[in-house]
């Protein structure tokens, strides 16, 4: 049971992490200052921008990484890439430093670096301790990932809500502390083990509790962002919005819990009740003859289901050349895929004409004269991204779940 608790500590650390670091979603709420401190054009602003979508483009560097250096090694790489790219960036719009416009791009393109090397960190932690539930634990993180800008937005009103700049700091410092703060568990990882049906159900059953209680902290964070007029209002909600990321720390232990005195109490009254005796020879026939029928309709079922998962198999591999889902393939075998092709279309045509609009909240809200309504447009498209990204585990849950 000990290892049990201790992959949902690891799954908790991995969504902390990306709670945290999601530093390119609060783009538009300094590039204006940015933009202004560099004195550059509108065009070259969003090469800014593109510069920190484009680290990305080497987040391969972080996979090569942990095959030759241990996971918290790589993820201190990642903190300390954005507390330089971020924490220079702050310096020059303070006017602390001068730095020439390629240096900026330079910077820009190791923070967003930085944070594809934490997605990969919390991928791994996940794929390691979930092979059965990949899908349903890659979901819960992924998700968390939007809520960084809403949780940023709230600590800057907490300290000093007229200070642009401040989002800068805050991008290079939080992702330090929240990597020292999740290292415990990080270097006292449990090895993984083979589970059960009864596992892979049970631990179902808690990534739905999840699911639920962060569709919560969603909720609260997009209806109560709206009243922190002040800073001492803003800093009870961010208490509040700890409090439920704390939450989920909990929440396994709960359903566990909950789970083993609801399976205790049947176990007792199966004991008591096989002390009965059948008064009437009968019911002894009539007992083994609904068994016998009993056990020969569950055996044919198993067959057919047997048979049908056989020939899907089949065609999976006639059709696909996999041998089982989640299997690794080199990068020639998948260049040859045109589903990975329509992925690649799909995300670049979607997430990344996304990303062009959210990094240019700043320039469109300045535009439309609600240059001070930025950071609430920022905290709104944080909050429907996460939810987009919750949701993107419901598939599972209903193939989980039959009706």
């Amino acid at each position: 049971m000990v290892g049990e608790s201790r992959k949902w500590v690891i799954l908790l650390a991995s969504i902390w992490v990306q709670a945290f670091t999601g530093t390119n979603f609060d783009f538009s709420s300094y590039s204006s200052e940015l933009k202004s401190v560099l004195n550059i054009t509108q065009l070259q602003l969003n090469y800014l921008s593109v510069a920190s979508d484009m680290g990305k483009a080497f987040g391969w560097c972080s996979g090569v990484s942990l095959m030759y250096l241990p996971l918290w090694v790589v993820m201190f790489m990642a903190a300390f890439m954005g507390l330089f790219g971020f924490g220079f960036q702050w310096l020059v719009i303070h006017r602390l430093i001068t730095l020439p416009y390629v240096v900026v791009f330079l910077l820009c393109l190791i923070a967003g670096c930085s944070i594809c090397w934490f997605n990969t960190i919390c991928y791994v932690l996940c794929i390691k301790h979930f092979p059965a539930n990949r899908s349903l634990a890659l979901s819960l993180s992924i998700s968390f990932n939007g809520v960084s800008a809403a949780l940023y937005t709230l600590i800057a009103n907490a300290i000093n809500s007229n200070d642009a700049t401040l989002y800068l700091l805050l991008n290079a410092i939080v992702p330090v502390l929240i990597s020292g703060l999740v290292l415990i568990p990080i270097l006292n990882q449990p090895q993984p083990q083979p589970h059960s049906v009864d596992t892979i159900q049970r631990d179902t059953s808690v990534f739905l509790c999840l699911n639920i209680l962060a569709f919560v902290t969603g909720l609260y964070l997009l209806f109560l962002y709206s009243f922190s007029y002040t800073t001492a209002i803003a800093r009870v909600i961010l208490i509040g919005a700890i409090f439920l990321l704390v939450l989920l720390f909990f929440l396994p232990g709960i359903v566990y819990s909950r789970e083993w005195s609801c399976f205790t109490v049947p176990t007792s009254f199966s004991f008591y009740s096989s002390r009965f005796t059948r008064a009437v020879p009968d019911d002894d026939e009539l007992y083994k003859e609904l068994i016998s029928i009993k056990e020969d309709s569950t055996r044919n079922r198993s067959a057919q289901s047997t048979r049908e998962k056989k020939c899907c198999i089949v065609n999976m591999l006639e059709r696909e050349k996999f041998s089982m889902l989640g299997e690794e393939h080199s990068a020639k075998l998948l260049v040859r895929r045109w589903d990975f092709w329509l992925y690649y279309l799909a995300y670049f045509c979607g997430g990344t004409i996304g990303l062009v609009y959210s990094n240019n909240l700043g320039q469109i809200s300045q535009s439309l004269g609600h240059s001070s309504q930025t950071s609430s447009l920022v905290t709104l498209y944080s909050a429907c991204s996460f939810f987009g990204r919750l949701l993107a585990a419901s598939p599972d849950f209903l193939s989980r779940f039959p009706s």
